[in-house]
């Protein structure tokens, strides 16, 4: 059966994937970019069923004018996918207040925005599915990424806590937990202005394997991209899906060890408790 989706950041990366295998099996995608001529290439070539959006996510009204003229537009929008983001690289001390504002604007606030806009028109026509694309930095952390774990954090537990709110409404949540993969995040990574205090630190030794280029990509954009198709059109999927073996392994890794760290403080968290009379 087509299906109509709403995908943000459909110009680059995950995102243009997406859009392009959707359109080439006859769905229709209403997708947003930051450019007007991002994605004319393939408006051209599927005018009927690829609507362009212009937006930016920190822009509050903007999203909430393009999600209600979504809706008016396709009549019912099967799913809606928060894709847009970026990474920002940096030692939490070297960041400025721009580059954290922008990055929680992003990430965070815009995603959060963009489901709140979301979730009534999903109500009234009965249903639907919020795919966010996070990272396997929803779960792990580091050095040097401490803004975009805060956002990939923030975002999972906002969703955590309201895919619990609307489950009555026949409305559910995929988190895409993605690691390290073939597209343009790198590149277009915001990096603060190395101060060198951090040089010798963990933080510098990730800033040296990122220009080097040593940094391990072992996902694959297109193979992730399918998955994710595959997980939205399921009847079932995950709250969580992690993709690649490395988030996979790190999210593993890091769960098993948070799990460890709280066995050993059983004692300790009941001893907080109040005392039976």
């Amino acid at each position: 059966m087509t299906k109509t989706w709403f995908i943000t950041g459909a110009s680059s990366g995950l995102g243009r994937i997406m859009t392009e295998k959707l359109l080439d099996r006859g769905d229709r995608v209403i997708g947003t970019a930051r450019r007007t001529d991002a994605l004319s290439d393939l408006a051209n070539a599927h005018a009927d069923r690829l609507h362009v959006v212009l937006l930016d996510l920190v822009d509050t009204a903007a999203v909430r004018t393009a999600i209600d003229r979504a809706f008016e537009r396709a009549g019912r929008i099967d799913v809606v996918v928060s894709n847009a983001g970026y990474g920002l690289f940096g030692a939490g001390e070297e960041l400025s207040d721009e580059q954290i504002d922008r990055q929680i604007a992003t990430n965070l606030t815009g995603s959060i925005q963009l489901i709140r806009a979301s979730l009534r028109h999903l109500r009234s026509q009965g249903g639907g599915r919020i795919v966010q694309v996070s990272s396997e930095g929803g779960q792990i952390a580091y050095p040097g990424f401490s803004l975009y774990h805060a956002s990939k954090w923030g975002i999972e537990g906002f969703i955590e806590a309201v895919a619990q709110e609307v489950a009555p409404f026949a409305i559910d949540f995929i988190i895409v937990e993605p690691g390290p993969t073939g597209t343009n995040f790198g590149a277009a990574l915001d990096r603060a202005e190395p101060s060198g205090i951090y040089e010798e630190t963990p933080a510098g030794e990730v800033r040296r394997l990122i220009a080097g280029g040593a940094f391990v990509i072992r996902g694959d954009a297109a193979s992730t991209v399918d998955a994710m198709i595959g997980a939205a059109d399921s009847d079932h999927p995950p709250l969580r899906l992690a993709l690649g073996s490395t988030a996979y392994e790190n999210i593993r890794t890091a769960l098993a060890k948070r799990l460890e760290a709280l066995e050993a403080q059983r004692d300790i968290a009941l001893s907080a408790d109040r005392k039976k009379n």
